[in-house]
């Protein structure tokens, strides 16, 4: 296999161009406001963000679904008259979830969401082709989602595909085939922009008084990693991402569980997953360089570590408000990673937190977090049941100003 893994640290990769061909790739900058040029003195003063700095939107085009004429109000008359919200949506190579959210003084609040299980990248490692039953479940899904952003006022919107669409022969012309049929627009994005969104969307939970987390978002085609650091705003909204070093890798939950099984995961094959996945963080480990792990510590975004945590916690349901946020320590990740591989598939598909649609993919998650732990040895990892999307949100609020905007609402 082709070892396509992308690693930055220090300066950013050459940029890369948009594609001609009709899908719309994304070729927007990291956000100059908030990373740093050069590796960090433990001494040098966390900086602070310009009052006026913005994301670029260079690259990518805006999208306006679903705004209405009568300023929100619908056929029926209801709701308030002004009431913009903004979208994010994920399409995954096994996901396709969606937010809908409004702004709020210091934040935003979902009034909306959706995800299913789709399984685009189904067969994608063996043929390089997406399957036809694998992209209609994923247009069926992104109908609802076409639904849910149409019924609402939608002050802008992004709507991104990852390394499914990235990594296929066909991607381009199933995202015509997107538009096609359900109008929504597609951008397929690269491995950079997934890593800056995924810093966004989590940098809240980095603990301040670290030196930072290791950040990782293991998804079902590719797994990002990022050293993260975070730094308060000037514009009343959350805290802004500061990204030292990234590797992606392109390697996830899906085609890791394709070339090994995740049926019947012996001892044995969870080591070939791990030893698998090691090597490609070796770049990103000496971008990072020696570092005290007892002051940095791990910070995981995906199903698997959002898994490890109801499993730890034994919830009769999964409950997001008691996972999200949830710090768990190097040795009860142990515990339940051992307890996972010592359960046979019908009691991982009767968990609660896990499901029949997981139950042959946590595994997989499980042999790239602990590649991960083994390469950073932390004592600390909090659970993030938050990522991509809210990476998304943040970026179009702020390019927005709603949080500025509101702070001087209140002060005038």
């Amino acid at each position: 296999m082709v070892d396509e893994t992308d690693t930055w640290a220090g300066r950013r990769a050459a940029e890369r161009p948009a594609r001609e061909d009709g899908a719309v790739r994304d070729a927007r900058p990291p956000r100059q406001d908030v990373l740093r040029k050069e590796m960090p003195r433990p001494d040098m003063p966390r900086p602070e963000v310009p009052r006026d700095d913005k994301p670029s939107d260079r690259g990518r085009p805006r999208h306006w679904h679903g705004r209405r004429r009568d300023g929100g109000r619908g056929e029926n008359g209801g709701g308030p008259r002004y009431d913009p919200c903004y979208a994010a949506l994920d399409l995954g190579t096994n996901n396709c979830r969606l937010l809908i959210a409004r702004p709020t003084a210091n934040g935003f609040r979902v009034v909306d969401a959706f995800s299913r299980i789709v399984r685009l990248g189904e067969g994608l490692i063996c043929s390089g082709r997406l399957g036809e039953a694998a992209m209609t479940r994923a247009v069926e899904a992104l109908g609802v989602c076409a639904g849910k952003i149409g019924a609402r006022n939608i002050a802008d919107s992004r709507l991104i595909a990852t390394e499914a669409c990235r990594s296929a022969s066909n991607g381009d012309a199933f995202i015509r085939r997107v538009e096609d049929e359900t109008g929504l627009k597609l951008e397929i994005v690269e491995r950079e922009t997934e890593a800056r969104l995924a810093a966004a969307g989590c940098t809240p939970l980095v603990d301040p008084h670290s030196d930072g987390a290791v950040l990782f978002d293991i998804g079902g085609g590719s797994t990002e990693v990022v050293w993260l650091d975070r730094v308060e705003t000037r514009d009343g909204g959350p805290p802004a991402a500061v990204i030292r070093a990234w590797v992606s890798v392109p390697l996830g939950v899906v085609t890791v569980a394709e070339r090994h099984g995740g049926v019947r995961v012996t001892r044995d094959d969870f080591e070939a997953m791990v030893n698998e996945f090691r090597p490609h963080l070796d770049g990103f480990v000496q971008a990072v360089g020696p570092h005290d792990c007892g002051r940095l510590h791990l910070l995981g975004t995906s199903g698997t570590v959002t898994t490890i945590a109801g499993v730890h916690l034994d919830l009769p349901r999964y409950d997001r408000s008691q996972v999200d946020g949830t710090w768990l320590g190097a040795e009860q990740v142990r515990v339940v990673v051992d307890r996972l591989l010592d359960m046979p598939f019908s009691e991982r598909a009767a968990n609660p937190c896990i499901g029949v649609e997981r139950a042959d993919l946590v595994l997989a998650g499980c042999a790239i977090l602990e590649a991960v732990r083994r390469a950073f040895p932390c004592d600390r990892l909090r659970v993030a049941d938050r990522g991509l999307r809210e990476g998304i949100l943040v970026e179009l609020m702020r390019a927005d100003g709603v949080w500025r905007r509101q702070a001087g609402a209140v002060t005038t």
